[in-house]
């Protein structure tokens, strides 16, 4: 075995194997992303631009339906919420005590207190809304509704309501975390005069059943000015940008396999030349050029295999000791604390499909196959009489 076949094997191994680490680490990240959108969301919302009065027949008609697993009705908007002098402008979501639990499973993300103790008094604040303003747990808190600057255009005046803080949560979404209050129905319908009313239903489905069929099912059987919206419309920028960096990536980190590539083409173009009179043997024997190009770009097909295999199984054991290797990386610069600050995650999330496999693969073997033409090119025309006086 040469030394050049060795180079050209290690080559396309390492350009496969940060193939393989990088698109599935950015696989996680999207995956992570998609599950927290949906769990902080549901799968589907109906929405129409005002307040809906008549939510409680939708609901009945969603629970009829075999793809629903929960239905619950909601209302969001934005207030100003203040601690001891020190403000926010926070959104605030409702839940429905009752039904919502299903549909965004709150209960599981509470860090500090608890959703039972949640009623018409009381909010749920995110860890980071909590930090910024200086709250805790049971501290009592002033929120400020737009209804305040209405009442004021009327010459009355509107206090602000003085709610206890019975729960802090944290989900790992930083949109979600960042700056979002959580109150009961009845509380939210005072604060922004709905009455009865709410702003929206959020769906969630049963596993097995494509949101996007759903939606336009349900889009088909309930009339304007309905909005059907799925979550991948709610976020449809955000999935573009992840996916543009997981190629973007891709695209980048392909270049290493076209460097190694032409470590395959400078190693067989060296071959050619020190093998000159061989090939002029194999000419003069009969040999056809197309037959000295089926050599060499089989040769370099056999290095791709070779390294492109070796690639996805040392890329594939690297990522299985992924947060090993983090934390003792963290552990040496003492920076673990801070990749849960700012970057959210004490562990590497890996999701990778049979797709990016075969996508990886297919662009090495291409790639190192075309390696061997240009050599192939210039051993197919050599002239046998000349080949063979070559010293």
């Amino acid at each position: 075995m040469s030394l050049f076949f060795v180079i050209a094997v290690c080559g396309v191994m390492l350009g496969v194997m940060l193939l393989v680490i990088v698109q599935s680490v950015m696989g996680g990240f999207g995956r992570i992303y998609r599950d927290k959108i949906i769990e902080t969301n549901g799968h589907v919302r109906i929405e129409s631009g005002e307040v809906m009065y008549d939510y409680e027949n939708m609901l009945s008609y969603l629970s009829e339906r075999k793809e629903v697993a929960a239905a619950s009705p909601y209302a969001h908007g934005v207030v100003m919420l203040q601690y001891k002098d020190r403000p926010a402008f926070p959104a605030i979501r409702s839940i429905d005590v009752n039904r919502e639990n299903p549909v965004v499973p709150i209960a599981k993300y509470i860090i500090l207190g608890g959703v039972d103790d949640l009623d018409d008094d009381s909010v749920l604040l995110s860890s980071s809304l909590a930090t910024s303003i200086g709250a805790a747990l049971h501290s009592t808190v002033e929120v400020y509704t737009p209804l305040i600057i209405d009442k004021l255009t009327e010459e009355e005046v509107l206090l602000p309501r003085e709610l206890k803080v019975v729960g802090i949560y944290e989900t790992g979404w930083e949109e979600f975390d960042s700056n979002t209050m959580i109150a009961t129905m009845r509380l939210m319908q005072e604060l922004y005069n709905l009455s009865s009313g709410v702003h929206g239903i959020a769906i969630r489905l049963n596993p097995g059943f494509d949101e996007e069929k759903v939606a336009s099912t349900i889009r088909e059987e309930i009339l304007p000015p309905n909005e059907i919206m799925t979550w991948l419309d709610m976020y449809a920028g955000l999935l573009w940008i992840l996916k543009l960096e997981k190629n973007m990536q891709f695209f980048l980190l392909l270049f290493i396999v076209i460097v190694a590539a032409f470590a395959i083409a400078n190693a067989q173009l060296l071959t050619v030349i020190r093998k000159t009179r061989e090939i002029g043997l194999l000419g003069a024997l009969g040999g056809q050029p197309r037959q000295l190009i089926a050599c060499y770009c089989l040769q370099s097909l056999f290095i791709g295999v070779l390294g492109t295999l070796l690639g996805i199984i040392v890329g594939l054991i690297a990522l299985h000791f992924r947060n090993d290797i983090i934390h003792g990386f963290a552990k040496l610069t003492n920076s673990e604390d801070w990749l849960i600050k700012f970057y959210q995650f004490a562990e590497l999330p890996v999701y990778y499909t049979s797709s990016d496999f075969i996508a990886i693969s297919i662009s090495a073997l291409i790639l190192t196959t075309l390696a061997g033409l240009l050599p192939a090119w210039h051993a197919a025309r050599m002239k046998p009489a000349e080949a063979l006086r070559n010293e």
